[in-house]
């Protein structure tokens, strides 16, 4: 696949805690110049973001990020005001807590009220996999599918790993038809990006795939 083709199915992704407007600018910038699916920043920045970019870039931000244990009534007032401001995409982290000590209805009942709180708007549920066991894994499959999101998501990139082959593979076994998913997190290269998409990854979020386009560019001219 052209490295364009697959730029087309990234969130192009800034959230670290440091980020300024002028570095959420240049996201904007780069996600426009290479076509990427969004641009994933966080909320403050979502109203100045989609001022900037007038429709011509989906904005996506990022709800109960990065840790999940904020309550659903905050959860669902930061969806609102997200989508308010402009948010064409919501990604929300799940309580953690709550699908190990298997309180299994609040998870999903939580993910309904967001996902309504979206309106027409897309949701990805981020379930951070590298915290979860493969039955946890599997369970939030069914949840998500259940609930009726449009996304199931690996990672958040801020624990200790991002998104896997093995993860992917997995989640594409047991998510519904319906349901699409999200790989991020450590995607360093296309060949990963590629490989993703192969086991059943519909999304990318990540930066560094601009990056090495940009560089790539720069070489060679193009």
């Amino acid at each position: 696949m052209e490295k364009r083709e697959v730029l087309k199915l990234v969130d192009h992704t800034l959230l670290s805690q440091s980020a300024t407007w002028e570095e959420i600018r240049q996201i904007l910038d780069d996600a426009l110049e290479f076509e990427a699916a969004s641009a994933c920043i966080p909320a403050a920045y979502v109203k100045p973001a989609a001022e900037y970019v007038e429709g011509k870039l989906p904005i996506c931000t990022v709800i109960g990020f990065p840790n999940g244990y904020s309550t659903t009534a905050v959860k669902v007032c930061e969806t609102k005001d997200a989508i308010a401001n402009g948010a064409d995409e919501i990604d929300m982290v799940i309580n953690i807590g709550f699908l190990k000590d298997k309180r299994y209805q609040e998870v999903e009942d939580e993910i309904r009220q967001i996902h309504e709180a979206c309106g027409q708007k897309i949701l990805k549920v981020i379930i951070e996999t590298c915290l979860l066991t493969e039955e946890e894994k599997i369970k939030m499959c069914e949840i998500v599918t259940n609930a009726g999101a449009e996304y199931i998501k690996t990672s958040t990139g801020f624990s200790t790993s991002g998104a896997t082959f093995a993860d992917v593979e997995l989640m594409r076994k047991h998510v519904g038809k319906n349901v699409k998913i999200k790989a991020a997190g450590g995607i360093s290269s296309f060949a990963d990006a590629e490989e993703f998409m192969r086991l059943g990854a519909d999304r990318l979020g990540t930066s560094r795939l601009v990056k090495i386009m940009k560089n790539t560019d720069a070489i060679t001219g193009y």
